[in-house]
């Protein structure tokens, strides 16, 4: 999940879904005209919509420059982050992460093209960062972001380990695709800036923590998202590579999350407490449900999957979906919606492939009808203030994170694998 800007800085069609939440999706707690005239949504997400994403973050790229110019497009757009007084405008670089990975799975040249663009933007913030040592920010400023003096202008100055992870994803699939050895440096930074500055093998469950501070502190807690971003990140590089090392250190990474997982009811808990040691057992959060199973595809996490489905359905504002945690289920998290979306639709049990495209159809409709929207972008919540039970609020804002998913989910892409 991106970083939050108000700190600054996820059966009787179904094998393992619950037969209460294909009843809430199929349209028992849905608006009955809407869903009566809709039987789109049994193909899931339309072409339109697809399109429509796609030219929301085409735009939103655009908007701060042009052609061949470094840039990075603003995270949130309309609704409580834009108003006649006040505009936020950070880029939260976990967000960048995704509109390049959404334009590699679409791969049109001009949306390669976009890709690389946004790559090299990545990698000059990397290069002229004022430590230098390897790391990207949290955010960066995209209405001052420039290449003309060799500074930047950073939002958030934090460094946490799921975003330099999701960084060097981005950077590991351009490589591939493109074969630019540049991609392939930068990953291996930010890769060595993780390995170097956030790996515990002291406290065990051992793991990776949660990375430096706003201004430049460990962060000692270790988290559960966290390590599943790095173990995908390094599966990548040792395929990439050919080097066994990045192997092994995602296998450390992956043997955290299994020690995170409730046996009992086969979610994943969030991590630890600062000690690195004491499991966090509150709020229990949707991604990393869903994303241990997206970077391992291994069977223990199909559970974890199910758990999402049964614990944290949600409907408001005409859409159904899950939400952010066990915190809050009264909105709907759109982006936790996709991630929910492809994990089923990879997870391929009985009905899963059907799942999935309600829950892609209900997103859509969140990109028809909200009140913040252009009918192109798709909002980070299905109304302002969902809480996260982490100590900070969703909105219904126009977000390219939560539309990057979606189309990912759309077109069947798992971010977490080459």
């Amino acid at each position: 999940m991106s970083q939050q800007p108000l700190a600054r800085d996820r059966r009787a069609l179904l094998v393992g879904a619950s037969s209460a939440f294909t009843a809430f999706l199929t349209g028992a707690m849905l608006p009955s005209p809407a869903w009566a005239a809709a039987p789109a949504w049994m193909r899931g997400a339309s072409a339109a919509a697809v399109r429509k994403a796609y030219d929301f973050l085409d735009t939103k790229f655009d908007e701060y420059g042009a052609g061949d110019a470094l840039r990075v497009p603003r995270s949130y757009t309309g609704g409580f982050f834009e108003t006649p007084e006040w505009t936020f405008v950070s880029s939260f670089a976990y967000d960048d992460a995704l509109v390049i990975l959404a334009w590699l799975a679409r791969g049109t040249p001009a949306d390669v093209r976009r890709a690389t663009i946004l790559g090299d933007t990545l990698l000059y913030a990397q290069r002229h960062d004022p430590i230098g040592d390897g790391r990207t920010r949290a955010s960066y400023q995209p209405d001052s972001f420039t290449t003309l003096t060799g500074t930047l202008d950073i939002g958030s100055p934090a460094a946490y380990t799921g975003n330099q992870a999701w960084v060097g994803m981005a950077l590991a699939h351009l490589h591939a695709r493109t074969r630019q050895r540049r991609f392939l440096t930068g990953a291996l930074r930010e890769a060595t800036w993780i390995q170097e500055h956030t790996w515990d093998g002291a406290r065990a469950p051992h793991g990776y923590t949660g990375g430096r501070s706003a201004t430049d502190q460990p962060l000692t807690f270790k988290a559960t998202e966290h390590n599943i971003d790095v173990g995908a990140f390094f599966t990548m590089l040792a395929r990439l590579t050919g080097d066994h090392t990045w192997r092994a250190r995602a296998a450390a990474a992956f043997g955290f999350v299994a020690a995170m997982q409730d046996r009992a009811s086969g979610h994943v808990w969030t991590g630890t407490d600062p000690d690195g040691v004491t499991t966090n057992r509150n709020p229990i959060p949707e991604d990393v449900q869903t994303w241990a199973y997206l970077a391992t595809l291994d069977d223990r996490y199909r559970r974890s999957v199910t758990w999402v489905l049964d614990q944290l359905a949600a409907r408001d504002a005409g859409v159904a979906g899950v939400s952010f945690s066990n915190t809050d289920v009264s909105k709907v998290w759109l982006e936790g919606t996709a991630h929910t979306a492809l994990a089923v639709r990879l997870r391929d049990a009985k009905g899963d492939e059907l799942l999935a495209k309600r829950l892609l159809w209900n997103i859509q409709q969140a990109q028809a009808t909200t009140a913040a929207g252009d009918g192109r972008g798709i909002p980070a919540a299905s109304s302002d203030g969902l809480d996260t039970g982490f100590g900070d609020l969703y909105y219904a804002s126009l977000h390219t994170g939560t539309t990057a998913w979606f189309l990912l989910a759309a077109l069947a892409t798992n971010p977490f694998r080459l």
